[in-house]
């Protein structure tokens, strides 16, 4: 697993020790190091980001603010000199709340969870080339991979497109990627994983799928072109 990871903290110093803690992590890659949220936004907006290591107290925008200006965000992990905001960190669904100053241990303490997590939520295979189990709503769902038209992320949630249903899962986009077959999705957008077989057309920065239209981010249009060829 390569989880790919922003810093967002207004202190130099804490940017600089937190990339040293990252690259002494294997699984973690840092994909930028941003000194104020809006700097962290727009990589949000260009990037696949699977975590964010985040401050609270910065200028002109707080880090939970960010959070809360943001309809969908990946797995955040909260840096902070002030433990009295913790309470209001977890109630964002944050994976964790480290106090500054945090050793190496307690930040891979903190990573490992956001592992352990995406393992727990992996749905379960059992035929990878006909369908899958999902958990939704306390049971466990048999999706066919030829009855999905696309996913859509939605928080923290997913919801699965089928030809009959519309399906609800509590994990990430990024997560259930993982768990489809490279060769039948493709992922269109920072929200949207398409089937690659059940798209009927692209025009311009969209695409025709499942009686909807669906938009292309251009970050990914490539990678759609090389899928339908």
């Amino acid at each position: 697993m390569n989880i790919s990871c922003i810093i967002v903290d207004d202190e130099p110093i804490a940017r600089e020790i937190i990339k040293t803690y990252i690259e002494q992590v294997p699984y973690l890659t840092l994909a930028a190091s941003c000194e104020n949220a809006f700097e962290a936004m727009e990589i949000l907006n260009k990037k696949d980001i699977n975590l964010i290591i985040l401050d609270i107290n910065m200028p002109r925008l707080s880090g939970f603010e960010m959070l809360r200006s943001l309809k969908i965000y990946p797995a955040v992990i909260i840096t902070s000199a002030y433990p009295e905001y913790a309470l209001e960190g977890f109630e964002l669904s944050v994976t964790d709340y480290l106090l500054k100053p945090f050793s190496f241990a307690r930040f891979v303490q903190a990573t490992e969870k956001i592992v352990n997590r995406a393992t727990e939520n992996l749905p379960v295979m059992k035929d990878e080339d006909l369908f899958l189990m999902v958990k939704s709503d306390k049971k466990l769902t048999k999706i066919f991979f030829e009855d999905i038209s696309y996913v859509e992320a939605y928080g923290n949630y997913i919801f699965i497109h089928t030809s009959q249903e519309r399906i609800m899962s509590k994990q990430t986009l990024i997560q259930f990627e993982q768990q489809l077959p490279a060769s039948k999705f493709t992922r269109i957008h920072k929200s949207y994983i398409a089937s690659v077989k059940n798209i009927k057309y692209i025009e311009g920065n969209e695409i025709s799928i499942g009686g909807k239209k669906l938009p292309v981010g251009k970050v990914y249009r490539e990678n759609l072109m090389r899928s339908l060829r």
